[in-house]
């Protein structure tokens, strides 16, 4: 029964994420070999850092706690989505499903995708979680090689364009995919009198009128920033992309550790208006800003940088833990 019921649960994902794929190249390449072996390096050296430190007595105790509540949850027909911050599920969507199959769903939001992926892995011997929504095709091999996931193949599988399936063995199911790129914001100073910020070059960010001015999002913890990293190695090429890195340094590009942070503490032209003007986000994000204004907006505050080779085809996967 369990199974039944998380197996429609995928088909909710499907249904209520599957539209979200943003404007633009519907069939861009993969990741080049450079990009992917910079991608293994990123993903190898945060699951070193993850294995090689050993949780504390309290942290011990948390993990415990949770599992136990997990469990308990469990034996009461509830089913338990473990997923990064940034996800939601419409209320709609969710009594419906409630309701079609007596069970309550409980999300457990774990951070950015990197650490609930972690928070995940670590967990693998008692899950806190039924399922895990978020991973993505930057940390895809990660998920993988930990043999954390069950294999199944839920009804409408067959309908998903081959190129998004990526795991032949349907531990990680795709469920929506969109583009991450640079967003600029339409009110800052540097863009007023610029002709067509769209078309911007990525060296232009290492210019001295962008000191300070971008902030991105550390590779090691957020999936956009790993997914922005590959197309920058995509860009520059495997010789020349961590130049532009160093030049990027040097003009005080800021780092944070995830999307949330970035886009609505740090970026101007969000509700936080904070002090940078571009940051790594989605090609969907303007038009998301009209969407959740309710109303207030009629055009989208801010826009996309779009260089040829400047987005990176973001896949998100959910599986059963």
């Amino acid at each position: 029964m369990i199974r039944s019921i998380l197996a429609l649960l995928l088909l909710v994902l499907l249904a209520a994420c599957g539209g979200n794929g943003a404007a633009g190249d519907q069939t861009a390449t993969q990741p080049s070999a450079a990009a992917s072996v910079a991608a293994a390096s990123v993903a190898a050296t945060s699951s070193a850092e993850q294995t090689t430190i050993a949780p504390s007595a309290a942290a011990s105790e948390a993990t415990a706690s949770e599992a136990a509540t997990a469990t308990g949850a469990e034996a009461a027909n509830t089913l338990t989505i473990m997923s990064h911050d940034s996800f939601n599920l419409s209320e709609d969507v969710v009594a419906e499903f409630e309701q079609a199959n007596n069970v309550k769903i409980q999300f457990l939001k774990a951070g950015d995708t990197g650490a609930a992926l972690n928070r995940a892995l670590l967990t693998k011997a008692n899950p806190l979680a039924d399922v895990f929504f978020g991973v993505d095709n930057t940390f895809l091999s990660r998920a993988l090689d930990a043999d954390a996931f069950e294999t199944y193949a839920p009804q409408g599988l067959d309908q998903i364009p081959v190129e998004l399936k990526l795991d032949p063995q349907n531990r990680l199911i795709p469920i929506d995919y969109g583009f991450v790129n640079l967003n600029y914001d339409k009110a800052s100073d540097l863009f007023k009198n610029m002709a067509d910020p769209e078309n911007m070059r990525l060296e232009d960010l290492t210019q001295p009128q962008f000191k300070g001015k971008v902030v991105v999002l550390n590779p090691a913890s957020s999936s956009p920033g790993l997914a922005f990293m590959l197309a920058t190695v995509e860009y520059f090429g495997q010789d020349k992309w961590l130049d532009w890195w160093r030049q990027m340094r040097e003009n005080e590009v800021v780092v944070v550790d995830g999307w949330e942070t970035g886009y609505y503490t740090n970026f101007s032209g969000s509700s936080g208006k904070g002090p940078q003007s571009v940051v790594v986000s989605y090609a969907t994000s303007p038009a998301a800003e009209v969407a959740f204004s309710e109303g207030k907006l009629q055009e989208p505050p801010t826009g996309n940088i779009l260089p040829p080779k400047g987005s990176f085809r973001q896949i998100e996967f959910a599986g059963i833990l």
